[in-house]
C-alpha cells in the first residue's frame, strides 16, 4: 500500500489546500444556493435558514462518512474521485438547478396545503445541493487519515487542517458576494468553485506514485478524470448564461447585484423592475405619464393629508426607492398642473442598492435631479437630523420584510423625522384574507400602537394596502378638502376620489385577554417571515384551487389540458 501512494501526498502543503478549497467551495456553493433560489422563494430569513441548514445536516453526514471510509479503506484515490464528482455536480448545478426548482415547486404546490415555501425551498436543497455538500464534508477526516504520520504532532496537524478549512470559509463567503457574484453572476461562480476542486483532483491523479513505473495503474482512474474534465467543459458551455427567467426571450435587462437579482422588462406602455421573486413587480414607469393604476396612485394621497396646495413646496422621503416609481408619480402629479404658488416637490430616495439606482437612471428615466443615497433605510434615519412632510416606505418586497423595519422602535424613528403634520405612508404588500393573522395586522398595530391617527386603503385587485399615519388629527379631513377643492383635473380627482371612498380609519385592536400590546413589533421580536408564510400559503391556496380541482378530477392530462387553454 505504501508503495502506491502518490508523491503529492508527501506534501502538506497540497494536503492543507485540498482542506482550504473545500471549506471555500462550501461556503461559496452556500451563497450560490441563495442566490439561485431567491428568485423562486425570496431571500427571506426563513430560505437562508432552510440552506444553512440542509448544509450542515450534508456536513455532518459527510464527517461521518468520511471517517469510516477513511478508516475502513484508507485509499487517497477515493477521495479524491469524491471530489471530481463533487466538482461534476456543482458544475452541472447552473445548467440543471433552475429546472429542478421549478419542477420541485410544481409537484409541492400540489401536494401539500401549509408551508408551502418551507417545503418546496427544503426538497429544492435536498436535491440540489446535499450531495455534493456531504462529498466535501468527507474531506476532512479523510485528510486527517492521510496527513497524520505521527501520534505525537496529530493535534498540531489535526489544528493545521481546521485552520485552513476556516480560513476557506472565510474566504469563500466574501469572495462569491462582493467579487464574483456581481462581476459574473451566480452560475459562472458555481463554474469557477466547480473548476478549482476538479484542478486539484487533477494534480492528484496527475502526480506519480511513489514506486514509478512499477506501481500498478488504475484505469478506472483515467475514466475519472477524463470524465469530469468532459463534463465540466460541457457545462462551461451550457451552464455560463446567468438567466433565470429561462422561459422569457425579450427581456429588456437581467442581471444580479450584491442584493438582488435584477430583472427589467417593457411593453409599449410600461417598463417594469422585478426583484428576486420573478413573478412579482417592484417598479413600473409609464411612458405616456399616466398613473399605475397600482399602490402608488393610492400613496399619492399622503402629500394632500401633509398640505400639498397649502405650502409653497414639500419634503419627501422614501424608504426603499426602487426605481423611483413614487418619486416620479409626484413629480409629475403634483408639479404639471402649476396653478397655484407652489414650488415644487423636494424628494429624496434611499436604495440599498445601487445597481437599483442605476437601472432607475438608464431605463425608468428617474430625473438627475433626484438625489438617491445608496443606503439602508433605517441607518439612514439614524444618520440624519432633517424632518419631512412626506416618508414613504417602501422597503417590503414579498416575503422579504427587514424586520429593523417593521417595528415599534423603526415606526418611532420615523415619526422623528416628521414635521409636525407630516404624514408616513408605508405600502404593505402582503394582505391576506384573513386580517387579523397576517403581517399586514401585525404592522397596522406595530404602526398603530406609535401614531394617534391611522387610515388605510386597499389596493384592488392586488395584495397592497396604503396605510397612513400622522400625528395631526385633522390629515384625513385636510386631504379630503384640498384633494377635492383644489385639484382641477377632472382625471385626478376622479382617481382621489375613489381612494377617498374606500380609505377608513384604523383602531388599535387590544388583545383577547385586553393586552396592550397584542400583535405589536418589536426589534427583539419580530416573527416577519413567518406571519409572512400564512398569507402566502393563503395566497397560493386561493390561486391553486381550481387547478387542484381539475387534477383531482381528470388527472394530469386534464390538468395540462388546462394550462394549454
Amino acid at each position: 500500500m505504501q508503495s502506491s501512494k502518490r508523491k503529492i501526498l508527501s506534501n502538506k502543503i497540497y494536503l492543507y489546500l485540498t482542506e482550504f478549497f473545500a471549506g471555500m467551495s462550501v461556503m461559496a456553493v452556500e451563497l450560490g444556493a441563495s442566490r439561485l433560489l431567491a428568485p423562486y422563494f425570496s431571500s427571506s430569513q426563513i430560505v437562508w435558514t432552510i440552506i444553512i441548514g440542509t448544509i450542515m445536516i450534508a456536513m455532518a453526514l459527510g464527517n461521518i462518512y468520511g471517517g469510516r471510509a477513511a478508516d475502513k479503506n484508507p485509499d487517497p484515490d477515493k477521495l479524491y474521485g469524491r471530489i471530481i464528482v463533487a466538482a461534476i455536480w456543482i458544475a452541472l448545478i447552473p445548467v440543471l438547478g433552475k429546472y429542478v426548482i421549478i419542477g420541485i415547486s410544481a409537484v409541492m404546490i400540489f401536494s401539500v396545503n401549509h408551508m408551502f415555501l418551507i417545503w418546496a425551498a427544503f426538497a429544492a436543497c435536498m436535491v440540489v445541493f446535499v450531495f455534493p455538500l456531504f462529498l466535501l464534508g468527507t474531506v476532512t477526516p479523510s485528510l486527517v487519515k492521510f496527513t497524520i504520520d505521527d501520534l505525537g504532532d496529530s493535534g498540531k496537524t489535526v489544528g493545521m487542517l481546521n485552520a485552513f478549512n476556516t480560513v476557506g470559509s472565510i474566504i469563500g463567503t466574501f469572495v462569491p458576494t462582493f467579487v464574483t457574484i456581481p462581476a459574473v453572476g451566480t452560475s459562472i461562480t458555481f463554474l469557477i468553485f466547480a473548476g478549482i476542486l476538479l484542478l486539484l483532483a487533477i494534480l492528484y491523479f496527475a502526480s506519480p506514485r511513489e514506486g514509478g513505473e512499477k506501481a500498478p495503474k488504475n484505469p478506472k482512474n483515467t475514466v475519472k478524470v477524463t470524465a469530469g474534465i468532459l463534463i465540466f467543459l460541457v457545462c462551461c458551455f451550457f451552464g455560463k448564461s446567468d438567466s433565470f427567467a429561462f422561459w422569457e426571450s425579450d427581456l429588456t435587462y437581467e442581471g444580479e447585484s450584491v442584493y438582488n437579482y435584477l430583472q427589467v422588462s417593457e411593453d409599449e406602455k410600461r417598463v417594469y423592475l422585478s426583484t428576486n421573486v420573478l413573478f412579482g413587480v417592484q417598479s413600473v414607469y409609464e411612458k405616456d405619464g399616466e398613473l399605475t393604476g397600482m399602490y402608488y396612485d393610492y400613496a399619492l394621497a399622503a402629500p394632500y393629508m401633509a398640505g400639498v396646495w397649502q405650502k409653497r413646496e414639500l419634503d419627501v422621503l422614501i424608504l426603499g426607492m426602487g426605481t423611483g416609481t413614487y418619486a416620479t408619480e409626484c413629480k409629475r402629479y403634483f408639479e404639471e398642473n402649476n396653478y397655484v404658488d407652489f414650488r415644487g416637490i423636494n424628494v429624496t430616495g434611499v436604495e440599498i442598492d445601487e445597481d437599483i439606482t442605476r437601472l432607475a437612471r438608464d431605463y425608468f428615466h428617474l430625473s438627475e435631479d433626484i438625489p438617491v443615497v445608496t443606503y439602508d433605510g433605517r441607518a439612514y434615519l439614524n444618520a440624519i437630523d432633517q424632518t419631512y412632510d412626506v416618508i414613504m416606505v417602501d422597503a417590503y418586497q414579498d416575503i422579504t420584510i427587514p424586520f429593523q423595519m417593521s417595528s415599534v422602535e423603526f415606526f418611532t424613528l420615523v415619526k422623528e423625522h416628521l414635521k409636525p403634520d407630516g404624514v408616513m405612508v408605508v405600502n404593505m404588500n402582503m394582505r391576506g384574507q384573513n386580517d387579523g393573522e397576517g403581517i399586514t395586522f401585525a404592522l397596522s398595530q406595530t404602526i398603530s400602537k406609535v401614531f394617534p391617527n391611522c387610515y388605510q386603503v386597499n389596493v384592488p385587485g392586488t395584495s397592497n394596502r396604503e396605510f397612513f399615519a400622522s400625528e395631526n388629527e385633522e390629515f384625513y379631513d385636510r386631504m379630503v378638502n384640498i384633494a377635492l377643492n383644489v385639484d382641477v383635473n377632472l382625471k385626478r380627482i376622479d382617481h382621489m376620489s375613489k381612494v377617498i371612498m374606500n380609505m377608513t380609519p384604523y383602531e388599535f385592536v387590544l388583545g383577547p385577554n385586553g393586552e396592550d400590546d397584542y400583535m405589536v413589533m418589536t426589534d427583539d421580536k419580530a416573527p416577519v417571515e413567518l406571519l409572512g408564510m400564512k398569507v402566502i400559503d393563503e395566497m397560493i391556496a386561493q390561486e391553486m384551487s381550481y387547478y387542484k380541482e381539475i387534477y383531482q378530477k381528470d388527472g394530469l392530462t386534464g390538468l395540462l389540458n388546462a394550462f394549454s387553454n
